[in-house]
């Protein structure tokens, strides 16, 4: 666990994230030690370790598992059986996870010990930020967070998105501290209703633009999101700061009291210098136009949130992009010791003290784990070698014992004695016909190819996602893609020729396999693009969000399965969808 220390104090900070990442082996076996003498005891080691709480004993009779392989425990837990099943504290509350890999949110234990440690590894990133970013403490943070509703387990447990249960269950030193880091006040961020939320925090940014230090949300589709809810709501906010007055249909509590307290009288001068911007003919740099003493966007935008960076760049002119941290519901990881680092080069410090890892190696060439029956190869933290690629296996405090997390993690350095890394993607096929396997990071290299061929056009794919269309023979990749323009009113009607220049760019991207499986139709049909309506991609996050998904954690899958996310899709793809030729253009 992480040492006691000032959370408000960045200099203490650093110095506890110097000493973590130095004494990493010393870390990793003490939090190992901890973690198995505190719950040796519990059904679920008991019935593995009898009694032996050493390193060995649990590398030897422990087995790496999935959730699938976990869930009996959860279901029982979550059915009124005590937290004694597998950990010998208190399960507090279950974090529900954001759902976009699974299709359903996975209900991850959480005790109150590990919450605060989450709460206090949120301090060590921002001391980070401070030390590289410099004034970034002379204003606040327009950091967009929003809550959904908590599920009731049949017990009474509470089961919640992880931001929603930081924004709720803050106590009264860290909810001063969110008033003193935060331009948005606590009870907006706090509204289940999205939208309203979304519009009040904007109006209070916008009320106090002169204080905003830094600009984001966890991550950077949900930033994309807010611009483009700005996009169309600018005009009614103008209004409210221009009279003074809040729109009628704000009408929750907490939001109305929240922008009360800066939202005291008209505005005139500040309502026509927003409109001036907003009126523009490009939102480009809109970021820094409306506040101008803001000195980064800050979001992960590492992994499938790569897809974004392009349309930050737009809207945030020369701004920074800042990727923050690592981690989920099953534990947090690791930092970005070095915040101003390019988007593409960006790399996370793994923090020894809040788990237990290792890493299940992942082949390369064939990006596949070895054999998890018969050849699993584990290795300890400290064993792990720059360029290799492995699959993150977490041990909690919690109760997650070599829990397979299912992302895959490129090896790129150390900070002092601790692994950087880079995240490489889901460890799972995004897309199949036969024998072809595409990967989250094969994908999303292939779509960024094709991208490059919309800037001359002044056009942008804000979203999208991908299937395997198995419905015909030969099965064929079919692609989404929301278009959006750089410039206000202009026609989103691409030549079908240039689209069709798209689809062979990507498929040009993908590896020999497709090409050659893809090679005169022999096994795989042309690749499809369909474009789809404006707002589409909104309709697919509110149909996860009505699903048990949170706003503030939604990623916007890189395939789809689900009938009913499909016939969504289907439902708002434009007259015309484009594919590629028959013939192959391309040489194996």
């Amino acid at each position: 666990m992480l040492p006691r220390f000032d959370l408000t104090d960045p200099k203490d900070a650093l110095t506890l994230l110097e000493d973590v990442t130095t004494n990493v082996k010393q870390i990793q076996d003490s939090v190992l030690e901890a973690i198995l003498s505190r719950n040796a005891q519990t059904e679920y080691l008991r019935g593995l370790l009898d009694g032996q709480v050493d390193k060995e004993s649990f590398k030897k009779n422990v087995p790496v598992v999935t959730y699938e392989d976990f869930r009996s425990y959860i279901d029982r837990l979550t059915n009124g059986e005590p937290s004694d099943l597998i950990c010998d504290r208190p399960i507090s509350l279950f974090l529900a996870s954001s759902g976009t890999s699974a299709g359903v949110p996975k209900f991850i234990p959480l005790t109150a010990e590990e919450f605060e440690q989450r709460i206090s590894f949120g301090s060590l990133y921002r001391s980070l930020l401070y030390k590289h970013i410099k004034g970034l403490n002379q204003g606040k943070s327009l950091t967009f967070y929003f809550v959904t509703g908590e599920i009731k387990t049949v017990f009474g447990l509470l089961a919640m998105s992880m931001i929603t249960c930081i924004l709720k269950r803050l106590n009264t030193t860290n909810s001063l501290l969110w008033d003193k880091l935060q331009v948005s006040p606590h009870e907006i961020a706090t509204c289940v209703d999205t939208t309203q939320s979304m519009y009040c925090q904007l109006l209070c940014g916008l009320l106090q633009r002169d204080n905003v230090a830094r600009l984001g949300a966890p991550f950077a589709s949900i930033v994309v999101k807010v611009m483009k809810f700005l996009e169309n709501h600018w005009h009614e906010l103008c209004s409210n700061i221009r009279t003074g007055r809040l729109s009628d249909w704000i009408t929750d509590v907490q939001c109305v009291s929240g922008v009360a307290k800066f939202l005291t009288a008209p505005n005139p001068d500040l309502a026509n210098l927003v409109e001036q911007e907003c009126n523009k003919a490009s939102w480009e740099a809109i970021v820094g136009r409306l506040w101008p003493k803001a000195k980064c966007i800050e979001g992960v935008i590492t992994g499938s949130m790569a897809q974004y960076i392009p349309l930050l760049e737009y809207y945030g002119g020369s701004l920074p992009l800042v990727s923050s941290w690592y981690g989920g519901s099953e534990c947090f990881v690791g930092v970005n010791v070095n915040p101003l680092s390019k988007p593409s080069d960006v790399s996370y410090t793994i923090i020894p003290s809040m788990g237990y890892f290792e890493f299940l190696e992942v082949e390369k060439d064939q990006r596949t784990c070895h054999d998890p029956v018969k050849n699993l190869v584990v290795v300890d933290l400290v064993d792990v070698k720059i360029g290799h690629d492995y699959e993150l296996v977490v041990t909690t405090f919690s109760g997650l014992y070599r829990y397979r997390v299912g992302d895959v993690l490129r090896i790129t350095g150390f900070h002092n004695n601790a692994p950087k890394f880079r995240f490489v993607g889901r460890h799972n096929v995004v897309l199949s016909i036969g024998m072809d396997k595409t990967y989250e990071e094969d994908l999303l290299k292939a779509v960024k190819n094709a991208k490059l061929l919309l800037e001359p056009y002044d056009l942008m794919v804000m979203d999208f996602t991908s299937r395997a269309d198995l419905s015909s023979f030969p099965g064929h990749y079919v692609l989404y893609w929301e278009l959006g323009s750089k410039t206000k009113d202009a026609k989103l009607e691409p030549d079908p020729n240039f689209l069709e220049e798209c689809c062979f760019t990507i498929e040009k991207s993908f590896d020999t396999v497709y090409r050659k499986e893809r090679k005169y139709d022999k096994n795989i049909g042309p690749l499809e693009i369909k474009v789809v309506k404006s707002g589409t991609f909104d309709e697919l996050m509110n149909f996860a969000v009505s699903r048990g998904s949170s706003v503030s954690q939604y990623k916007t899958p890189i395939s789809v399965t689900s009938e009913e996310v499909l016939k969504i899709l289907e439902a708002n793809v434009v007259s015309e969808s484009f594919r590629a030729s028959p013939t192959v253009r391309f040489l194996l």
